[in-house]
Order: C-alpha cells, then sequence, then structure tokens
C-alpha cells in the first residue's frame, strides 16, 4: 500500500497509531498521539480515516498481512466433543500447556492444583449437562496427577478406568457418570 506524508495509520498486531511522518524506502516512520517516533515495514501498516481510530472489518483489504490474518480467524475451531458410536465423549486434556500459556512463576504445587481444579469443574459442567463419559488426558510422567485424579474421582458418583490404550495411550482415564433418571 501506498503511504503519504501525513496519512493516519494504524499497525497491525500493536496498540500503535499514529500519522506518517516520513518514508524511506520499504520503512514508514510514523508519530503517534504522545510525540514518539515508530518505524514499521509498509506491509504492517493499514491506512484508516482520520476520524476512525482502529481497524474496523469495512477497511480497504489491500494489504496481505491483514488478509492473511482474517483468512486464519475462519478456520473451524476443534471441539472437544467425540462422538463414538452414538455415544458423546467429552475429551479434557490436563496437560498444562493445554491450561495456561506459561507456566512462569508456577511450581508443581500449583501446577497440579490448576489441573485438579479444572478436572473438577468439567466433570462437574458433565455431570450439569447430563454428559456421561469423559476423557481426562493426563500423560504418564510420575504418576502424581493420575492419583489425585482418582482421589477426586472417588467423591462423585462415577465409575473410572484406563482409557482405550489404542486411543490414547496409557495417559487418559474414562470416566461414566452416573445419571439421575429425574
Amino acid at each position: 500500500m501506498k503511504f503519504i506524508i501525513g496519512d493516519f495509520v494504524v499497525v497491525l498486531d500493536a496498540a500503535v497509531k499514529g500519522r506518517v511522518s516520513k518514508i524511506k524506502a520499504n520503512t514508514v516512520f510514523i508519530i503517534d498521539d504522545t510525540g514518539m517516533e515508530f518505524s514499521y515495514l509498509d506491509t504492517e501498516l493499514v491506512k484508516v480515516d482520520d476520524n476512525q481510530h482502529q481497524l474496523t472489518k469495512y477497511n480497504e483489504l489491500n494489504n496481505h498481512l491483514l488478509q492473511h490474518k482474517i483468512s486464519e480467524v475462519k478456520a473451524p475451531k476443534k471441539t472437544v466433543f467425540k462422538k463414538a458410536k452414538n455415544e458423546i465423549v467429552f475429551e479434557v486434556d490436563l496437560h498444562i500447556n493445554q491450561l495456561v500459556k506459561t507456566t512462569r512463576g508456577l511450581d508443581n504445587y500449583d501446577m497440579l492444583n490448576l489441573q485438579i481444579d479444572t478436572a473438577k469443574r468439567k466433570l462437574e459442567y458433565a455431570i450439569q449437562q447430563r454428559i456421561s463419559k469423559i476423557v481426562f488426558i493426563h500423560g504418564v510422567g510420575a504418576g502424581v496427577l493420575k492419583s489425585e485424579l482418582k482421589f477426586l474421582l472417588n467423591k462423585y458418583p462415577v465409575n473410572y478406568y484406563d482409557a482405550s490404550y489404542q486411543q490414547y495411550g496409557l495417559g487418559a482415564t474414562e470416566v461414566y457418570i452416573f445419571q439421575n433418571p429425574n
């Protein structure tokens, strides 16, 4: 996209907006409201109207990076429910990297508590929604999470056993929830 000095632009993937102050080859320099000057590649910027202060779906889509980001959003979301033989199975992955973005600042105790709390919330959700089967994917490891999960499951009206070895390996527990007919 061609920019001229004075254009109002917004930066993709950053909360920076401002006016173009100078242009050198593919690098565009912008000055924000506070007077700070930033430099970006011209492909990282989108021109907007003067009275418009953020990107909207009505912006021109001439920027290939923006088009790429929009196409990423349209990808269908993966469901946690699997249907096997006319039966709904609710899968819950308890691996810590699936629950938090980073484990920085968390010790083993905090991570285990987070995993057990997640399992408890999902189990109570399944009971409330009358889902009869849940598979908790916990991994093999030292077995601490598996033993804590079994301790938790003993407090609920459920049967539990190792999940299908072919499908999950040794690191999963399948839970059958007894449903009240009322």
